[in-house]
Parts: structure tokens; C-alpha cells; sequence
């Protein structure tokens, strides 16, 4: 390892087209950084001069050099043509169009990016990052389970992403569904997707920076069976803003659900909830915007996909409409009791007494050994009271839905065996009058920007070096005294919170920040305006500096809940109402005192169990970024963008993720076995030696130099580093060898079954002409019959030739040839044909005749000429133009012809040898003429 003095920032420029691995051989020592003052700004003004490219970088590593400037122009430029997806090295930076885009989330693109062999070749997209969590449990690399965590500002689209990516896995973890479970998935990702509205309408709400600002945070693990399909789900939630039930900020609204509510109630309901049209609600502001957000009719549908029934749909609303009533409630002086309190609508509502219920919210109960005293409440005291009220009953019963969902939605432990988690969390937050939720918020976005810091810009780092390799340490912002001032122990602004307010008395502002400044004066993170009248303290976050307010933070962090209030709502006659305060856990909580447990800590150990979740699982990452701070559609503002640039470390993941070696891997021998012969095709040899194996490169005249050669692979003490340039091309030659096996494997596969479809082809010819040669001998034996059986049929019955009497002819006719008609006294000449046909198509009527002399032996007659007494006109038989019917035997004596049709229709042709005569007939003539 070379000193520090060697380890000196190498030229941006040469490290990229060098293949971005800052190595031994790499960084150039006669260019130190501050000398290349003028050849970065000459780089940098041509770089920016190309407008028209600009918009082209899918990856911000490729951006030659690497500056916030570069950074952000190519942003804007790819913001300009609706181009809201980034790669920025191993993180996705996405930016908010504020408009809907429905093509970039169709389900075409979801199959698209799913199905592609290499989904990073595909433009930049939030599928990307989806996809590749999946196929990592699909392969089930270790770490196998997966965290996708988006993070950013209020307002930058975190909840809407976090949405698209449960969509997209609800989708195709059902794809490869079988059969028999397809119900059961359908039913599964219905759940899932239905979780979000109902989520949302109770945990969401309508801020300055956000329209659907979660105000709450919540981890959502997609639970996976072995063959990766979705099962179920469970969602943890942390801290809700349970305050803004009862107080909202100056032109914010309340939580989405009041004003779904009052927008799509129906007659019918609104008098059930005592909400007559036109009432106004004091916890209730601004009720005339209207968001997308305010559609009743989903929340709805959700409720009953999930098997949340009507009546104790009935329950939750009647619950939050006594909520609103109760916000109506004012109270009078102490000393002018002549003005009671109209809690009767609310009481009615929460199914209380209203008597009991006016008692707790103006009298307090105080112990006194084993006495209690009864005193009551001034005015402030009682508002205090009431809101107190509202709070834990909104909270309660957003447990209560959670809860509910979860067991709607969560598959058995035996069931699932891995999972994925999207991370939604509150963003960052600076008002101008900020407090206790607005530094819990603040907090949990720095312990996720130290996750990020730790996981990729200081271990990645870390690691390089503890391999071995020459490293020039890349600096970054590191929040580590940010969150030591916060959090950290001894003494820190949670602790000293959670002493001050486990103190039995009323809590002071300019006490708790003298308090303050004597005990973290020392951190450079905090400060105090000493010219502000207002007591305060400010902390440097990552993203910028946050001025807190002290007054009412310590009784926010008490969050105290006066026991005759739980034991009233545990006596309410909604049974919903009952349900949830009557649980164990909320038992254990009256009677230990729930000002012990303070809201800072239950904060922290929730946080601290998330944090234990994303470092056991392999995270990947989604920067989302608010353009502007009014929420304008494809409107871009520099000053918005870069100060979140910077405030995440954008920029110096680029400069890590463009120098640095993205794969690393101990079992780089194991895998790259099937790459030998890519290797001789490579043609470099590089003898790799390491205590558990000896991989050797061979170096023929690919044309590589050393100094490229090291630039892309270089071996630490336990793992092998590759940048992305060499793994692309490893993949590529891998590629070629996987496609030529399965070329030969596919050939000698093709060639076994054209051999098997060949043999089994002759088979079954021979066996078809053995069983056509026995079908063709059967068939004409059959008809041999038929035409036997039908003849026997057509003969002249003996006993016809017994009862005719024969005319006596002529003796010349005789000579000639003649026939005798029975119905004609003269006889009728005939024109020969032979003995062995009949008629065909015969008329209804039957003629009689007899033939004699010559024609008794050779034939009867083809047509007859029959002469009319008044007009001739000639009868023609249908032998002459019908065709031949059936063969007769040869007649012994008269002949008795039947004109009528005969069932051989087969020989339908006329009898004549000048025409052609096909078929049967043909055979008939020729055989007997």
C-alpha cells in the first residue's frame, strides 16, 4: 500500500475511460488533483456545451467528470423529454413529474422489464430495481432476503414508488402461478394492493409540501414461498402523527379519511353520523380543496376486499364522526358552570354516557395514597383533555386496522421463506414552526442516510483497502455526529427529553434549553439563535438546518393519557370501541403509567429494530427528487434539485460507484469455470494467487495492456474485484459458451427425436397398410354381398311368369325382334340392349312386356316408340336418360320390368357408347356389348 501522499485523487476523465477502478498502475501521480484545475474546467464547459447528448446518460457514472453541475444539467435535460428515471451508479434517482404518466406503469411495462434476459440494458426505471431484488431471491443470493428503501424529501414521490413497486410484485410473483393456487394468489395481491388505500386514507394527509404526504412510516415485507411466488404480507408501522387529528398546522389538513367522509357519505349516513349537510368542523380545515385522494368509494371497496364488514365498517365511521363532533366541543371557565359543554352528539357517537364522558374531560382525578381526589380543570386543561381523547382513540384504532390487515394479509410462517420489504418513510421536514414529530421525521431520514453511507460510501471504501487494494479515499458527508447528537449516549437531545419529562412537574421551555446548551454546547450540529425570543435549538441535518421549537415538545414526549379517560371508553357500548380498549397490552400500559414510556423511545427502539431488518438484508436503494417546491408538473428549479443532490450524497456515490469495482465475489473460482475456454478467447493470462485457489488469465493478442488489464480485475487478499466493464464482458463471453452448449444440446436432442418420430413413422405405416389391406378385402366382400343380396331382390319372381298369359305375335315381328306390351295390342319394335341391365329413377306406374325370338336372347329393349291416335309423341324409358341401375340375371320367358327406382344410385349414367361413361357403367357395357 502506497502512502498517503500517493493515494491522490486520480483525473476523473482517465479513470472513466479507463474503466473506472482507481488501482495501483491507474492513478497518476505527476497530475495531482490541484493541478487539473484547468484541464476540469476546459472538460467541463465542453461537456456542458453538448446540450443535445445530454439527455442520453441513463447512468450518471458515464458523465465525464463527475460534478454537481454535470450532475445536474444532465437531470434537467432528460427532465426536459420527460425522462424521470437515473442510474447513478449502484442507486436509482428518480424525479417527481407531479403528473399522472400511465404508459411508464402499464402492466406491458411491468411483463417488459420481467421477462428481459437483462433488464440493466432496458432504460432506467423503478422496475429495475424491482426486478433485480427479485431475481436475487430467485437466486437466492446471500443475503437472500431484500429491502428496497426510497427515501427523499416530503412531496418527492416516495409513497407513489413505494406503490408501483408492491403493484409490481403483486404482479409477477402471480405470473408463474399454478393452476390450483391461482385463487389463492389472486386473493393475495388483491389484499396486498387493497392495504394501500386504507393505509393511506387513514395514515395520509394533505400538507404544504405534499398533497398525500404519509405521516407515517410503515415497512411492508412481501412474503415468498419457495418458488417465489406471493403468499402474503405484514406491515409495520412507525410513529403516527396522531397529533394532527386534534391540531393542524396552519393550512394543512387532517388525516384523508374526514374529508372521504364528508365527499361521498350518503344521505342516509351522514344522519346516522350527525353530520347534516352544510356543518362546519373545527378539526375539519381547508375542507374545500379537493385531492385526489378524497374518493370514499375505494376506502370502501378496500375495507370489503380485506373482510371488513359493513357493520363494523359502521363502527369505524360512527367512531370517527364522534371524533369530529368532539372537536366541536368548547369548554367555558372553570367558575362558570351555568355553560355546560354540548358533548351530547359525540357522546352519542363514541356510545358513552355523556354525563361521564363531560366528568372526565372537565375533572381530573388525583391519588393521594390510597385516596382519590377529585379538582377541576380550567379551561386549557379541558381542551387539553379532549384532544387527549382524540389522539388515543385515533391511535388505537389505527393499530386496531393494522393489526386487522395483517391477519387479513399474513401467511403462515411454515408458508413463505423469504421476502422482500419496500421501505416508506415520512421524508424530510422543515417548517417554520417545527417540533417533536417534525424531529422524530428528521430523525429517521438521518439513521436512513447512515445506513446508506455506511452500506455503500464508507464499507465499500473500507473494504478496498482492507483488501489490499491502492485506494483514494472519495470523501462524503458523514451524519455519524448528526445522529450522536440526537441519540447517542450519554448525553444527547433524547435523552435529556426523556429525563425532563420524567420529571413530576411542569415541564419550562427556557429551562430545557439552558439544559441544553450546557450540555451539548460542544457539538458543532446544534446551535441557538441567542437574538430569538422564542426558545429553540437547531440542528444541522444532512439535508440542511432545522429550527425547533422547545415550547410543548416535553408534554408531546410525555404523551400522557389520564386513566378515567381509558376506563370510559373501555365501559362504551360500541363494541369496536371496547375491543380495542380492552386488550391486554393496553392494560398493562394503563396500570404501569403511560408516562414512562415516553414517545422518543419508543421511536428510537422501533427505529433500531427496522435498522436491524435492513442491515440483514440486501438493500437497494431509490433517491426520489422533488423538482419544485410547489409541486408544479415538469417544472425544474436548480437551487430545489441540487441542494437534495447534495444532501444525499448523490454526487459522491457517482464518484465511488464509477471508481470502484461493483462485483465482488469469494467463490469467483466456482463461477467462472464454465468461462475457461472464454479465457483462451480473451487471450490475456493474469495468475491470480490466492491461499484457496490459483485462477490463471493467459494473455495472447487481444490486444489488452497491462494497465487496461488492471484497471478491470484486480484480486484483494479474500475476494476478486471486477468493475462493471469487465463483468459485462465476462457475461458477454459467457453468453456465447452457454449459447453454443445449448446449440449442441438442442442439435443432438432435435436428432434423437427426428431418429425416434422416424421409427415410430414406419411403424405405424406398416401397421396402417396391414390394417388397410384387411379393411379394403373386408369392405369388398361386404359389397360383393350387398350387390348379391340386392339382385336377388330385383329377379322376376317365378310365380309372375306362371300367371301371364302370353299374347301370340306375329310371326314376322316374331322374326324381327318385338316386345308385347300388356297395356298395347300392337307390338312395339325394339331397339336392343343386353339382358344384364335395368332401369334407374323408374316412374310410379309399372309396365308389363314380354320378349320372344332373338331378343329372348340377347336383350330387352332401350326406348320405346309408342304411336298416338290423335298426336304422336314419344315415351322415352329412363334407361335412356337416367342411367343404368342394377345388373339383372338373364330372363327365362316374359320379362316383368318394375318402373321403379333402384337403391344402387351409384351407376346415375345414360347408356350410351358415345359418351363418356365411367365407373360401373363403363364395366357393365363393355362386358356386355
Amino acid at each position: 500500500m502506497s502512502s498517503a501522499e500517493d493515494r491522490v485523487r486520480p483525473n476523473v476523465g482517465a479513470r472513466l475511460r479507463n474503466g473506472g477502478g482507481t488501482v495501483e498502475g491507474l492513478v497518476h501521480k505527476d497530475c495531482p488533483y490541484l493541478s487539473l484545475n484547468n484541464s476540469l474546467e476546459g472538460e467541463l464547459h465542453a461537456f456542458l456545451t453538448d446540450d443535445d447528448q445530454l439527455h442520453t446518460y441513463d447512468d450518471l457514472t458515464k458523465v465525464n467528470p463527475v460534478t454537481p453541475t454535470t450532475v445536474l444539467k444532465c437531470l434537467q435535460a432528460r427532465y426536459s423529454v420527460k425522462v424521470f428515471y437515473t442510474h447513478a451508479g449502484c442507486t436509482l434517482v428518480a424525479l417527481n413529474p407531479f403528473q399522472p404518466i400511465p404508459d411508464l406503469y402499464s402492466l406491458e411495462v411491468m411483463k417488459e422489464y420481467h421477462c428481459a434476459p437483462q433488464p440493466q440494458e432496458f432504460k432506467p426505471h423503478i422496475f429495475i430495481v424491482a426486478e433485480e431484488a427479485y431475481r436475487n431471491v430467485q437466486g437466492q443470493l446471500e443475503p437472500v432476503n431484500q429491502s428496497l428503501v426510497v427515501s427523499g424529501e416530503s412531496g418527492a414521490g416516495k409513497t407513489w414508488t413505494s406503490r408501483c413497486l408492491m403493484k409490481y410484485y403483486a404482479t409477477v410473483a402471480a405470473s408463474s402461478s399454478v393452476e390450483k393456487s391461482q385463487d389463492t394468489v389472486e386473493r393475495i395481491e388483491k389484499r396486498v394492493l387493497d392495504s394501500n388505500p386504507i393505509m393511506e386514507a387513514f395514515g395520509n394527509a394533505c400538507t404544504l409540501r405534499n398533497n398525500n404526504s404519509s405521516r407515517f412510516g410503515k415497512y411492508i415485507q412481501l412474503q415468498l414461498d419457495r418458488c417465489q411466488l406471493l403468499v402474503g404480507a405484514s406491515v409495520q408501522t412507525y410513529l403516527l402523527e396522531k397529533t394532527r387529528v386534534a391540531c393542524q398546522p396552519a393550512n394543512e389538513r387532517n388525516f384523508h379519511i374526514f374529508y372521504q367522509m364528508m365527499k361521498g357519505a350518503t344521505d342516509e349516513q351522514r344522519k346516522e353520523w350527525k353530520m347534516p349537510h352544510g356543518q362546519r368542523f373545527v378539526w375539519l380545515p381547508k375542507a374545500e380543496k379537493h385531492v385526489e385522494e378524497d374518493c370514499f368509494q375505494e376506502t370502501i371497496e378496500a375495507m370489503v376486499h380485506l373482510g371488513i364488514n359493513k357493520e363494523r365498517q359502521r363502527q369505524i365511521f360512527r367512531i370517527l364522526a364522534g371524533l369530529l363532533q368532539l372537536g366541536n366541543v368548547s369548554f367555558s371557565s372553570s367558575t362558570d358552570d351555568s355553560q355546560p359543554c354540548d358533548i351530547k352528539e359525540a357522546a352519542e357517537l363514541l356510545r358513552v354516557s355523556a354525563e361521564e364522558l363531560q366528568m372526565c374531560l372537565r375533572v381530573r382525578t388525583l391519588k393521594a395514597g390510597k385516596q382519590s381526589v377529585l379538582k377541576p380543570c380550567c379551561q386549557a386543561e379541558c381542551s387539553m383533555r379532549r384532544d387527549c381523547l382524540a389522539k388515543v382513540i385515533y391511535a388505537h384504532l389505527f393499530e386496531w386496522l393494522v393489526t386487522f390487515i395483517n391477519n387479513s394479509i399474513c401467511s403462515d410462517q411454515s408458508t413463505w421463506s423469504n421476502f422482500i420489504g419496500v421501505l416508506d418513510v415520512y421524508g424530510f421536514e422543515c417548517f417554520q414552526i417545527n417540533n417533536l414529530e417534525q424531529l422524530c421525521i428528521n430523525y429517521a431520514n438521518e439513521k436512513l442516510q447512515q445506513h446508506f453511507v455506511a452500506h455503500y460510501l464508507r464499507a465499500q471504501q473500507e473494504e478496498y483497502v482492507s483488501e489490499g487494494l491502492q485506494w483514494s479515499f472519495v470523501k462524503y458527508q458523514d451524519n455519524q455526529s448528526c445522529l450522536d447528537l440526537i441519540e447517542g449516549s450519554p448525553v444527547s437531545v433524547f435523552s435529556l427529553l426523556n429525563e425532563a419529562s420524567r420529571l413530576n412537574r411542569a415541564s419550562d421551555a427556557k429551562t430545557f434549553r439552558v439544559r441544553l446548551e450546557k450540555e451539548l454546547c460542544d457539538n458543532v450540529n446544534i446551535s441557538w439563535d441567542k437574538f430569538n425570543k422564542v426558545p429553540h435549538f437547531t440542528v444541522a441535518h444532512y439535508a440542511g438546518k432545522v429550527d425547533y421549537q422547545i415550547q410543548g415538545i416535553v408534554e408531546k414526549n410525555k404523551d400522557p393519557v389520564p386513566p378515567e379517560l381509558i376506563s370510559l371508553l373501555q365501559q362504551s357500548d360500541d363494541s369496536l370501541l371496547h375491543q380495542i380498549f380492552t386488550d391486554k397490552e393496553t392494560d398493562s400500559l394503563t396500570t404501569k403509567g403511560l408516562s414512562k414510556v415516553t414517545v422518543v423511545s419508543k421511536f428510537k427502539n422501533s427505529l433500531e429494530s427496522l435498522m436491524k431488518i435492513l442491515h440483514a438484508t440486501t438493500p437497494h436503494y431509490t433517491r426520489c427528487i422533488k423538482p419544485n417546491p410547489d409541486c408544479k408538473p415538469l417544472t425544474f428549479e436548480k437551487e430545489e434539485v441540487i441542494m437534495q443532490l447534495e444532501a444525499c450524497g448523490i454526487v459522491e456515490t457517482i464518484h465511488i460507484s464509477a471508481a470502484g469495482f461493483p462485483i465482488r465475489s469469494i467463490f469467483f473460482y466456482l463461477q467462472l469455470i464454465i468461462l475457461t475456454r472464454c479465457f483462451v478467447a480473451f487471450g490475456f493470462w493474469l495468475t491470480l494467487s490466492f491461499p484457496w485457489c490459483r485462477i490463471p488469465f493467459r494473455d495472447a493478442s487481444c490486444g489488452f495492456d497491462s494497465e487496461k488489464r488492471n484497471s478491470w480485475v484486480h484480486c484483494g487478499r479474500t475476494k476478486v474485484f471486477l468493475t462493471q466493464s469487465m463483468v459485462g464482458l465476462l457475461e458477454d463471453q459467457r453468453k456465447k459458451i452457454l449459447s453454443r452448449c445449448a446449440f449442441s444440446i438442442q442439435c443432438c436432442w432435435l436428432r434423437y427425436q427426428r431418429r425416434r418420430r422416424q421409427v415410430r413413422l414406419t411403424s405405424a405405416t406398416l401397421i396402417q397398410a396391414v390394417v388397410n389391406k384387411v379393411k379394403s378385402i373386408t369392405v369388398c366382400l361386404l359389397w360383393q354381398d350387398l350387390l348379391k343380396a340386392l339382385a336377388e331382390v330385383e329377379l322376376d319372381d317365378a310365380k309372375d311368369l306362371v300367371e301371364e298369359d302370353v299374347p301370340v305375335l306375329n310371326p314376322v315381328i316374331r322374326e324381327r325382334g318385338s316386345v308385347q306390351l300388356s297395356t298395347i295390342q300392337e307390338p312395339v319394335t325394339v331397339r336392343g340392349w343386353p339382358m344384364g341391365l335395368a332401369l334407374a329413377s323408374a316412374p310410379s306406374i309399372t309396365v308389363s312386356l314380354t320378349a320372344t325370338g332373338f331378343q329372348k336372347m340377347m336383350s330387352v329393349m332401350a326406348s320405346l316408340n309408342l304411336p298416338s291416335r290423335r298426336r304422336g309423341y314419344k315415351v322415352e324409358t329412363n334407361q335412356y336418360t337416367q342411367g343404368l341401375a342394377s345388373i339383372r340375371a338373364q330372363p327365362k320367358g316374359s320379362i316383368k320390368l318394375h318402373y321403379q327406382r333402384s337403391p344402387l344410385l351409384y351407376a346415375d349414367r345414360q347408356p350410351d357408347m358415345k359418351s363418356d361413361v365411367t365407373g360401373f357403367n363403363e364395366i357393365l357395357l363393355e362386358k356386355t356389348l
